[in-house]
């Protein structure tokens, strides 16, 4: 193995205890650990969140639902023995993944009938029950019904249903990094319409959610979601994300009150592989896009960006680009990173050898200074990530 994602056990539980100090002891936690929780692995994930107190977690789809079923050691419904976290798939579903989710005891994101129908015959013909969150579109115009016309027709098919249950009601915000933004209010407004139209319907959810980390850091917004939730005698529930993994966006016109106490969880390692001694004027990588501008010791790492190092991090004559940590020190990259192979400048660092460890990713060089260089965020930084995942601490 010469390079290697190692995930903190121990920093994982600190920022999901964090994060629940903040959101407070009348709401609960949904961990998302969706798109392989965040690069982070759901194998991994999934079963220190559980040991962390988690009593939902959230995947992309049904697929993964069944990996995190399989991770934390049984496929049957949670009950009896240690608490089995509930696992809310968020992406919706297509056809031929109801069985799947009846199966594994996942419970369902839907908004239209269509969905409900595909869910109860599956659930007829395994002669089980299945759950499912409606899902509300309040602006975002990607999942979920819109209220009215639409959101009356997904909750006149559970109203109908036999076998498909509806135990919450969500939504999603664009703007929850921005303090009371104008897109936020409407969202909150269109969501509290849902909210009585549910009720009119006669259906009572056990749970009123909504996401993202940045709700959990907006305290106006997790006080408004526990009186809502409170006001049609249901539980509030967040969906934090990336915070689990220690990384947050800063809040726009706010105070952050969770990225203080957050801690990275990955750290991306990589054997040096290769050292050479150059000469002045000698050109690195491909296009000879950077010269070296005096003798340099270079070290080789055998990582590029089909691993997730992005190109954006290459080092040319028209601009400086990202860094390793070995020995504690940076590591500057030189030339272009490639596929598989990145050069860096070890020049001024004693002692380096083949087979020392450098640090592509964690103390030192954090996914928001990757993403800071490749004009993008955090999240895609460590979801990009592909290597081996070892657990530590």
């Amino acid at each position: 193995m010469n390079h290697w994602v190692e995930v903190s056990g121990e920093h994982l539980r600190r920022n999901f205890a964090a994060l629940r100090d903040v959101a407070g002891p009348e709401v609960e936690l949904l961990g998302v650990i969706k798109a392989n929780a965040y690069g982070h692995g759901v194998g991994v994930v999934a079963p220190v969140l559980r040991s962390a107190g988690a009593r939902w977690l959230g995947v992309t789809d049904a697929e993964e639902g069944a990996l995190v079923r399989a991770a934390l050691g049984s496929g049957a419904r949670p009950g009896g023995g240690a608490p089995l976290p509930e696992i809310l798939v968020m992406s919706g579903l297509v056809a031929d993944e109801a069985a799947v989710m009846v199966e594994h005891a996942l419970t369902a994101t839907v908004w239209c009938a269509e969905q409900v129908a595909w869910l109860e015959a599956a659930a007829g013909a395994a002669g089980r029950r299945v759950d499912v969150h409606v899902e509300i579109d309040t602006g975002m115009s990607r999942q979920g019904a819109q209220v009215g016309a639409e959101l009356a027709q997904v909750l006149r098919a559970i109203g109908l249903s036999e076998r498909v249950r509806m135990t919450g009601v969500l939504t999603h915000f664009a703007q929850a990094e921005v303090s009371r933004s104008r897109q936020t209010v409407e969202q909150q407004a269109l969501f509290e319409d849902a909210l009585r139209q549910v009720s009119v319907a006669g259906l009572r959810p056990e749970w009123v959610h909504a996401g993202n980390s940045s709700l959990v850091d907006e305290d106006l917004l997790v006080d408004w979601l526990r009186r809502q939730a409170s006001g049609i005698g249901a539980r509030a529930m967040v969906r934090p994300g990336i915070a689990l993994y220690g990384y947050c966006l800063p809040m726009e016109d706010g105070v952050s009150h969770v990225r203080g106490a957050l801690q990275p969880v990955m750290t991306w390692k990589a054997k040096v592989i290769g050292l050479r001694e150059v000469e002045a004027g000698t050109r690195v990588g491909y296009g000879g896009a950077f010269v070296t501008p005096r003798a340099m010791r270079l070290a080789l790492l055998p990582v590029g960006y089909a691993d997730g190092l992005r190109r954006e991090l290459s080092s040319t004559a028209e601009a400086v680009g990202g860094w390793a940590m070995i020995g504690g020190r940076r590591a500057a990259i030189v030339g272009r990173v490639s596929m598989n192979l990145t050069v860096v400048d070890v020049t001024g660092i004693d002692g380096v050898a083949l087979g020392d460890e450098a640090v592509v990713l964690g103390k030192g060089v954090t996914a928001e200074d990757h993403a800071a260089l490749a004009g993008t965020l955090a999240y895609e930084i460590l979801c990009g990530v592909r290597g081996e995942i070892v657990l530590v601490d």
